[in-house]
């Protein structure tokens, strides 16, 4: 399919400010640009709580948003782990997206600004969103969140720390998952795929950027055969927790999301999975200015109450 019109507008409105690439802003500026407005993902709503609290993981205490749904419970739950290839962006940025998914899903979100690269390079990023899942299980009596129904989810460099921490969560068999939602996931290391070359340039997350953000993450050669750094690379794929996975056509992740819905499906994971075609990268965070974003969500509410009805 043809690059959406919406989304062509806005990768020339994009261009017109003629930003430097992410490897010459350095961590930063990319941060520094990357302050744009709450609503800039879509409306908010008034109907759903949003509160701070601090999570003490392993090397920090990290800031975290809690969104609480209406009503008193029983909820699900929902550990959230944003985009910004693990070294930008924060928690705010995905306010309207998450208090939608709260309301329309019965979940009470924990969304964690887990530290970033490269000054907190792998696993320190890894460890705050794992921590986050733990804490919403050790907290579920509070907000009255059955334990059996308690999903993860992220998006981008979220959907590579959301398939590590479930691929942990099996192995450490502490903790019960009922969901993975991977959203456009980087979750490999090979920069030749089909998509990864068609998709080079000139569709907002670059080839280049991409090679530079896993340079900032990983510590070197010693983690690329790790499972919960490099999901893709894992040797075991079975009993881990149903997958709901979309992908955008014009993003050069495109073709990372379709083999590891592959490898999931191939050991047995259910896996519901969409193509959203004409789409670019990052999609889900303009939905201010591309209406799929917001649309998208509805996607994901349908598959996780699918999965949360059993």
């Amino acid at each position: 399919m043809a690059l959406h019109p919406q989304c062509a507008f806005f990768l020339a409105e994009a261009a017109k400010a003629n930003v430097p690439d992410m490897p010459t802003l350095g961590p930063h500026g990319a941060r520094l640009i990357g302050h744009t407005p709450r609503e800039f993902s879509g409306p908010l709503r008034d109907d759903v709580k949003i509160s701070t609290r601090y999570i003490t993981t392993p090397t920090a205490d990290v800031v975290a948003n809690i969104y609480q749904p209406p009503g008193v419970g029983p909820h699900n739950g929902m550990a959230y782990f944003h985009g910004g290839g693990w070294a930008f962006n924060y928690i705010n940025k995905y306010d309207a997206q998450l208090q939608d998914l709260a309301a329309r899903t019965n979940s009470v979100i924990i969304a964690i600004n887990y530290q970033k690269a490269p000054e907190h390079k792998y696993p320190i990023p890894f460890d705050d969103c794992y921590t986050a899942f733990v804490w919403l299980h050790e907290h579920a009596e509070e907000f009255n969140i059955d334990t059996k129904k308690i999903g993860i989810g992220g998006d981008s460099a979220g959907g590579n720390l959301a398939s590590g921490v479930a691929q942990k969560i099996r192995d450490v068999n502490q903790h019960h998952l009922a969901y993975q939602m991977l959203i456009y996931p980087c979750n490999g290391l090979d920069f030749e795929t089909k998509s990864y070359l068609a998709n080079a340039d000139d569709y907002g997350l670059t080839r280049n950027n991409m090679m530079w953000l896993w340079e900032l993450y990983l510590n070197g050669p010693q983690d690329f055969s790790d499972p919960y750094a490099v999901p893709l690379n894992a040797t075991n794929f079975e009993g881990l927790a149903p997958a709901i996975l979309f992908t955008a056509e014009y993003d050069v992740l495109h073709d990372d999301g379709v083999l590891y819905a592959k490898k999931l499906s191939d050991a047995g994971v259910p896996v519901i999975y969409k193509d959203y075609l004409g789409m670019i990268h990052g999609f889900f965070n303009y939905g201010s200015v591309i209406d799929e974003g917001i649309a998208a969500r509805s996607f994901l509410v349908d598959s996780i109450n699918q999965i949360l009805r059993g």
